[in-house]
């Protein structure tokens, strides 16, 4: 697999939690990394339009939701028009990266209780927008396997450069599988000292057998 970057956003991240640091700390060493992740993806998937791409993780607490929320406001600054989904319908945490409810969301799209227009945030940060998951539902599975779920991708497509989908780890759950089987590509987030090589392997396995495109690996430091 493609090593996308090598970065030590964890140990700024203890210091300064749930900040953005992409878009408070712009010109950081931080964010030229995910500056030099958004370039790779450029290059690895050069011919498409619009990209679907799914951020997962052999386990739980390997910096998925960090990685997404930075790479999404990287991708805005270089004025990309951004959907930032929140795909882990178990446990999210995207709204809490931007001070947002998540009394409405992705669920009420998908049960049919909300339109896309009533549920997506359009952040502080232009060309940024965000559809929390919405209240935690007794069917995830059902959820993001229906009919709707495709069908909301499809739309999105037409309107944004690029979504991003911050996932449960891939190993956890069925949901995470088949949410990888809807997308164009899969960003696999490892952290040093915490992911097996064997989990992480696994993982690959996992990503291949649903029929997507690996397009690389984030290693936190």
């Amino acid at each position: 697999m493609r090593i996308l970057a090598l970065n030590k956003i964890r140990r700024f991240w203890s210091a300064e939690k749930k900040t953005i640091i992409a878009h408070t700390h712009p010109d950081s060493v931080i964010s030229e990394q995910f500056r030099m992740i958004q370039t790779n993806i450029k290059f690895i998937m050069p011919e498409q339009n619009s990209r679907t791409i799914l951020i997962t993780s052999s386990g739980d607490g390997e910096g998925k939701s960090t990685i997404a929320t930075n790479l999404a406001v990287s991708l805005a600054q270089q004025k990309k028009k951004v959907l930032l989904i929140d795909g882990n319908l178990r446990r999210p945490a995207l709204h809490s990266y931007f001070n947002k409810s998540n009394s409405m969301g992705l669920t009420d799209v998908l049960t049919g209780k909300s339109s896309f227009s009533e549920a997506v945030f359009h952040t502080e940060v232009w060309k940024l927008d965000l559809l929390t998951s919405g209240v935690v539902p007794f069917n995830p599975v059902e959820l993001i396997g229906s009919q709707r779920m495709q069908e909301l991708l499809t739309k999105v497509k037409q309107t944004y450069d690029i979504i991003l989908i911050d996932s449960n780890s891939i190993l956890e759950v069925t949901d995470t599988k088949l949410l990888a089987s809807q997308c164009d590509g899969v960003i696999l987030v490892t952290k040093n000292g915490k992911t097996k090589f064997e989990k992480a392997a696994e993982a690959k396995k996992v990503i291949e057998f649903s029929k997507t495109n690996i397009v690389g690996i984030v290693l936190n430091q």
